[in-house]
């Protein structure tokens, strides 16, 4: 494999990689679900609230990763590959730091945090157990998404994936060992399944490493990691933390939904459930080519070929538009037994018919806040999708639910209404914005002094 690859980046040639090993990181989540259903229901249920935990701690990491994507993309359109490099050192010392302090904090706090998360007294000591585990590895995380992040950005998507699908089966080889006990090896239940995902990471995080050294023209410099200029981190945490905030925000304003979605009831709160697990293999498309079209974008403003990158949203919009409806349509069709696979439940089905109807309008509607958003963050247009989030979210989303499923007892097909209306309003502002073409008059001091260099 040649050191750097100089191959002209394609919309197909890099969504189906990035689809493809997200779908596998979806897959792993519920094969660990089942793995561990096996050993003991509260096993799940207590690594359930922990692991909700590490989802927003891991979110920390994407203050770094999200600037660094960024600044990468662009240096690299601009042929700048060494000043890219330097970045890349810089982020993956600013990440590893973040990850040591989120470890620490992990296995410091654990039994707080989850009394906070109200996790009842008799699954506490499994909760315990797996957070804390699972805590000593968190940097490893940090480490390895600023890896991952560098080698994407300079197209090395197919590498990634093979690497996902490699610790993927490293960790459920480990679980199977821990949870079962075969040839004598000692059955540790929850705290097994903690250290079998912890070795796969620390196999994966060498490999990616060895990648960082074998594969790129220009490797990272070690010496650079800890240096921190000031300018750099400014820049890179300009980006990097209202993205990441945004992400943060989402997650905070869907607890409040759940909390309505449960006010309607087991059948409302299960059926919700159940149907985003479904349609969640829709969102991964859109995620998908987000991110290609992300990559895409950045090296084309870049090069200054702005107009090409104009172009290149809206080629991407309507592939990804025309996905998510044909993949929705699809889904419908076989919504019954797709359904009824998770229940016999005829008012979970019924009701899990009506909104794989309604996320037909729902999924387009967010593939086009995702990959518009994408390409307006490859610019370095950060501020305005997340200010106008924050006011969809907090100021449109959150009432319309509450007042369509429990004010006017349209139940929960009220509030899948009011998510449809949150994300078509968001979609309309940030195309809206796309065309205005103000992200071109956007400058980085990063960027612009190394086009000088």
């Amino acid at each position: 494999m040649n050191k750097q690859q100089d191959k002209p980046l394609t919309l197909f040639g890099l969504t189906w990689p990035i689809f493809l090993e997200q779908f596998l990181q979806t897959i792993i989540l519920n094969i660990d679900t089942l793995m561990l259903s096996k050993y003991s229901d509260r096993a799940v249920a207590a690594v359930g609230v922990s692991s909700q935990i590490l989802t927003v701690a891991y979110l920390m990491f994407g203050f770094v990763t999200v600037g660094l994507s960024v600044f990468i993309s662009q240096l690299l359109g601009a042929g700048k590959e060494q000043e890219a490099s330097k970045v890349g050192s810089i982020s993956m010392g600013l990440n590893l730091i973040f990850g040591v302090a989120v470890s620490l904090i992990l296995v410091v706090f654990a039994k707080p945090l989850l009394v906070m998360m109200k996790l009842p007294p008799e699954l506490m000591e499994e909760g315990y157990t797996f957070l804390f585990t699972m805590g000593w590895f968190s940097f490893i995380v940090a480490i390895m998404n600023t890896a991952n992040a560098i080698l994407r950005m300079h197209g090395f998507v197919r590498q990634m994936l093979l690497l996902s699908f490699a610790v993927i089966v490293l960790n459920v080889i480990g679980n199977y060992l821990f949870i079962y006990g075969p040839l004598g090896i000692p059955v540790l239940g929850v705290k097994g399944v903690a250290l079998a995902t912890g070795m796969s990471r620390i196999i994966g995080l060498a490999i990616v490493l060895y990648m960082l050294m074998k594969y790129m023209r220009h490797p990272l410099s070690y010496k650079q990691m800890f240096r921190f200029p000031i300018d750099y981190v400014k820049e890179i945490m300009k980006i990097g933390i209202p993205s990441a905030g945004e992400n943060i925000s989402y997650m905070a304003s869907q607890v409040f939904i759940t909390y309505f979605v449960a006010i309607l009831g087991t059948a409302a709160l299960t059926t919700k459930i159940y149907t985003q697990n479904i349609t969640t293999f829709v969102f991964l498309f859109s995620v998908s080519i987000g991110q290609a079209t992300s990559m895409i974008i950045g090296r084309l403003i870049g090069a200054a070929k702005y107009d090409d990158a104009y172009r290149q949203c809206y080629r991407s919009l309507k592939i990804g538009l025309l996905i998510t409806f044909g993949i929705g349509c699809l889904l419908n069709v076989f919504s019954r037994p797709l359904i009824s696979l998770f229940t016999s439940d005829e008012e979970v089905i019924h009701l899990g018919q009506m909104l794989m109807l309604l996320s037909l309008v729902l999924e387009a509607a967010r593939a086009c806040n995702v990959i518009v958003i994408a390409a307006l963050n490859a610019a370095g247009e950060v501020k305005y999708p997340v200010f106008m989030g924050l006011i969809s979210m907090w100021g449109v989303s959150i009432p319309l639910a509450y007042l369509f499923g429990i004010v006017f007892h349209l139940g929960i097909p009220g509030i899948w209404i009011a998510f449809i209306v949150d994300e078509w309003l968001r979609g309309a502002l940030m195309l809206l914005r796309w065309r205005t073409r103000k992200w071109q008059q956007i400058r980085f001091n990063l960027i612009s002094r190394a086009k000088e260099m």
